[in-house]
């Protein structure tokens, strides 16, 4: 054949590849809309007054079976150890303070900090998140804010906050964690572990009835256990303090919702590779057996693990939290059936089903115990006809795995949601018109009585309730909290009128607090946090807001939400 008539037939072939592949994603784009993105009729009466009444609706919660003591609606708060506790030598503090510049920044007026956001199938370097056509047009003497990202990209890769301000002396050196050198008292956290009482106070004086909150696994356990020395790598003085600690938040009168693995692996688990090990369900079924037994008395609701699919991308696939350091094949390999993804999370869900049954065997609080997970869910929507595939392959990896694997051993499931993310290529895509909050995560209420529907259409046959375990906005100025917690109750309220048993909502979180690699950059509190003052603490008005809510609940047994911003 001569060259012109192959390059003319190679040509005509490319043209009608190109045309079949783009006319399968349109129709893949197309159904994806239909079953995902179709309008959904508004099961709100907007004309009631109040809005929103938990109380009237049975599926709230009625019945002997129900994971409540009073078959009813609840509020409550949510944190946890690595956030907020003092004297706290865990795998996160020495991750902050490996690779510390040795500049003098410590206490550095807080600038706002750009975003970028890395692939979990790469190499962790950071990248910025592409930019709109119009933030890219805009004027070279208009100072431009700077990008932000969405906090979490759980399923593409990790981001984490680049310290704000030009270098003192042109240094090229990185932090593990930002935004944490540059502010006064890093290490103090929110001092939870010596004060609990000034975050206690602020909780109880919201209206809440439940207090989330965990039990550093390091703290209890700061060396690798033995059998034959198993009694010296265990601080029984830290399980007394603990006790202490969950005993004041019933004082206050707030029942106990006690994370036991929260993002924090100890320092010596990660030496060896933690979860990737099938010995680190011995160890940790060690750790659940200590705390059981000495505290299970108090404990209302048990979370085993928290975010388990999160924990596992960002430490073993993109190396982007402290415990993991995966090699290039490790990444590589990743997403693979035998790749560290699901090696760990079958690991994790071997622990899950031991300490559920040990705390059903041993409690001794003279009820059911009521043991579930807090499991992360982002509404995840295709950007392009191209990025169908992604976000296919996205949740399919995270959405329901973990929670089949251990469905049989669940009172509840926990639901964290945080928002939106728009898929666009291998990453993040920031859309115009859409709502992001100051970290970049889209704002998205929708979103939640979407994913509240679908987990319920899966998992009803079980009859396995929900809770709302994280919610959630990072917002400095507070101009987006007061109506992004309004938007989402009302979402839960729609997807309780549509038949979704769902028996509380805990708001993330009191005070603002360390947020992983992001450090002390995202602003996620009802109360900001003066550092440099104490940790001295100032509600914001959304803390009011969330109080007239929880406590007009108390007040009249029903969660009356008002449009009123």
């Amino acid at each position: 054949m001569p060259l012109p008539a192959f390059l003319a037939a190679a040509a005509k072939l490319a043209v009608l590849v190109v045309a079949a592949a783009t006319a399968a994603n349109a129709a893949s784009f197309a159904r994806y809309r239909r079953r995902h993105l179709r309008r959904i009729p508004n099961p709100i009466d907007e004309a009631a007054d109040p809005v929103a009444d938990f109380r009237a609706l049975p599926s709230a919660g009625t019945g002997a079976d129900d994971a409540s003591d009073d078959g009813g609606f609840f509020f409550g708060l949510a944190t946890a150890p690595a956030h907020v506790e003092d004297r706290l030598e865990d795998a996160w503090l020495q991750f902050a303070t490996e690779h510390s510049c040795d500049e003098k920044e410590a206490v550095r007026d807080h600038k706002t900090a750009d975003a970028v956001m890395a692939s979990a199938a790469g190499d962790g370097g950071a990248q910025l998140a592409s930019r709109s056509r119009k933030e890219e047009k805009a004027g070279e003497g208009e100072k431009r804010k700077p990008l932000k990202v969405a906090m979490e990209a759980m399923l593409r890769g990790f981001e984490m906050f680049s310290e704000g301000g030009e270098s003192d002396s042109g240094d090229n050196c990185s932090h593990n964690v930002a935004a944490w050198h540059n502010v006064p008292c890093p290490q103090e956290r929110l001092k939870f572990w010596s004060d609990p009482d000034t975050e206690l106070k602020l909780a109880k004086e919201t209206g809440i009835s439940v207090f989330r909150m965990g039990i550093d696994w390091t703290r209890v356990m700061p060396k690798e256990p033995t059998d034959a020395e198993f009694k010296s790598s265990v601080n029984f003085a830290a399980l007394e303090r603990y006790r202490w600690i969950i005993q004041r938040v019933h004082e206050y009168g707030m029942k106990v919702m006690l994370t036991l693995f929260h993002h924090s692996l100890p320092p010596w688990a990660g030496e060896y590779g933690g979860w990737k090990m099938e010995k680190t369900v011995k160890y940790f079924m060690d750790f659940v057996r200590l705390v059981v037994d000495r505290v299970s008395d108090l404990v209302d609701y048990w979370v085993v693990f928290n975010e388990p699919h999160v924990f596992v991308m960002l430490t073993y696939c993109a190396g982007a939290w402290p415990g993991g350091d995966p090699n290039a094949i490790e990444v590589a390999t990743s997403a693979l059936p035998t790749g560290v993804y699901n090696q760990a999370l079958h690991w994790m869900a071997i622990a899950h089903a031991e300490a559920y049954d040990y705390i059903h065997l041993k409690s001794k609080n003279g009820r059911k115990p009521i043991v579930g997970v807090a499991h992360h869910v982002s509404f995840t929507r295709p950007y392009g006809l191209f990025d169908v595939a992604a976000v296919t392959v996205a949740n399919t990896l995270t959405l329901f795995p973990y929670i089949d694997s251990i469905c049989d051993k669940l009172d509840f499931i926990g639901i964290n949601y945080y928002g939106q993310e728009v898929i666009s290529g291998p990453g993040l895509k920031l859309v115009d018109n859409d709502e992001y909050s100051e970290s970049g995560r889209g704002v998205y209420p929708d979103g939640l009585f979407c994913i509240l529907i679908q987990f319920n259409e899966r998992y009803k046959s079980l009859n396995i309730p929900f809770l709302i375990t994280e919610n959630g906005v990072s917002d400095e100025t507070d101009l987006i909290r007061k109506p992004y917690i309004l938007e989402h109750l009302l979402a839960i309220y729609a997807a309780i009128i549509m038949g979704v048993r769902v028996l509380g909502y805990l708001f993330w979180t009191t005070s603002d607090n360390w947020e992983w690699a992001d450090g002390y950059g995202p602003k996620f509190g009802l109360v900001a946090v003066d550092r440099a003052n104490n940790l001295a603490r100032e509600p914001r008005p959304s803390y009011y807001l969330f109080s007239k809510v929880c406590s007009d609940f108390s007040k009249l047994c029903c969660p009356c939400v008002y449009i009123v911003l």
